[in-house]
C-alpha cells in the first residue's frame, strides 16, 4: 500500500491525512453521508481542529489504473477549489487530501476540509424544519435572487460544474460571515465536479440551470422558479423572450428526464437479470 499526499495546509493535517483511515472509524466521527462507495461527515481532529471529511473508494483495480491518468476525485477537488478561490466564490477550503494505492492501482482518496457549520443546504435554509422559514417569501425570494447572482458569477468567471443540484449548494446568514451577497453567504461544494472554459456557452448554463431547477422544483413553485431564472439574467425580458428562454430550457429539461428514465429502465432490467 502506497499512500501520496496531495496537499495539507499544515504538519498538523498532514498527520490528520495519514490518519484518516482511523478517524472515519473512531467513535467520535458524525457521518452525513454514507451511500455507494462514499462516506463523508464530521470530526474534531485532535491537535487540529473541527473538519469535514470524505472518503471515496474506486469499485475495481482495473478502474484505479485509469484514475492514475485522470486523477482521484481529491485531486479534482483540490482543483475545483483553486478555480473557485480564483474567482473569489466561496466554497469549503481543503485542509488536506491524500490517495492511497494499492498493487499499482488507485484504491481509496480521502478529503479533508474546513466544516461549514453555519451554512445549510439550499432547501433546508430556505425552509427550515417542517417548512417553517419557508412561508416567508420576501426571505424566500432574497434567498433565490442571493443564489441566482452566484452561480451567474461562476459561468461568467468561466467556470461550471457537472453536478449542480440544490445539495451542492449552501447558504448562510451574512452576519454568520465576513461576506455575503444578498444578506446570504453562498458556497459551491461538491467542489471535484467543476471545469473551466475560455466562454460557458448557453447550452452549458442552460444545462446547469435545468438541473438546478429539477432539484429546487421540490420547494419553489413555478412563478419563484421563473423569478430565479430572472435573477440570474439579471432582468426580467420581453414576454417573447422569455417564452423562448423557458421553451429552451423545458426542451432539454425533457431530454434530461428521457436520458434519466432510460438510465433507470436499464439499470432496473440489469438488477432483475441478475435475479432470475
Amino acid at each position: 500500500m502506497r499512500t501520496v499526499i496531495l496537499h495539507a495546509r499544515s504538519p498538523g493535517w498532514r498527520a490528520a491525512a495519514l490518519m484518516a483511515a482511523d478517524l472515519i472509524g473512531s467513535a467520535d466521527f458524525r457521518p452525513l453521508k454514507s451511500e455507494g462507495r462514499t462516506i463523508a461527515g464530521f470530526i474534531e481532529v485532535p491537535g487540529a481542529g473541527a473538519a469535514f471529511i470524505k472518503r471515496v473508494e474506486v469499485p475495481s483495480w482495473r478502474r484505479g489504473v485509469a484514475l492514475r491518468l485522470r486523477g482521484s476525485r481529491a485531486a479534482r477537488a483540490l482543483a475545483g477549489a483553486a478555480m473557485l478561490k480564483a474567482a473569489g466564490l466561496a466554497h469549503p477550503e481543503p485542509l488536506a487530501a491524500i490517495d492511497v494505492y494499492v498493487a499499482g492501482a488507485l484504491r481509496f482518496c480521502y478529503l479533508i476540509s474546513e466544516p461549514l457549520k453555519r451554512a445549510e443546504s439550499l432547501s433546508r435554509f430556505a425552509l427550515g424544519p417542517g417548512g417553517v422559514k419557508g412561508r416567508d417569501v420576501a426571505r424566500r425570494r432574497k434567498i433565490s435572487a442571493a443564489v441566482a447572482e452566484q452561480v451567474r458569477r461562476l459561468h461568467d468567471s468561466g467556470l461550471y460544474t457537472r453536478d449542480l443540484q440544490e445539495t451542492n449548494i449552501m447558504v448562510e446568514d451574512e452576519g454568520a460571515a465576513a461576506t455575503g451577497a444578498g444578506g446570504f453567504r453562498v458556497y459551491f461544494i461538491d467542489l471535484e465536479d467543476f471545469r473551466r472554459a475560455a466562454n460557458v456557452s448557453w447550452e452549458r448554463r442552460m444545462l446547469n440551470l435545468v438541473h438546478l431547477d429539477r432539484s429546487i422544483g421540490r420547494f419553489l413553485c413555478r412563478a419563484a422558479r421563473l423569478d430565479f431564472l430572472y435573477a440570474y439574467l439579471g432582468r426580467r425580458p420581453a414576454r417573447a423572450q422569455a417564452r423562448k428562454i423557458v421553451t429552451e430550457i423545458l426542451a432539454m429539461r425533457a431530454r434530461i428526464d428521457r436520458h434519466k428514465a432510460r438510465g433507470t429502465l436499464a439499470r432496473d432490467l440489469g438488477a432483475a437479470a441478475g435475479t432470475s
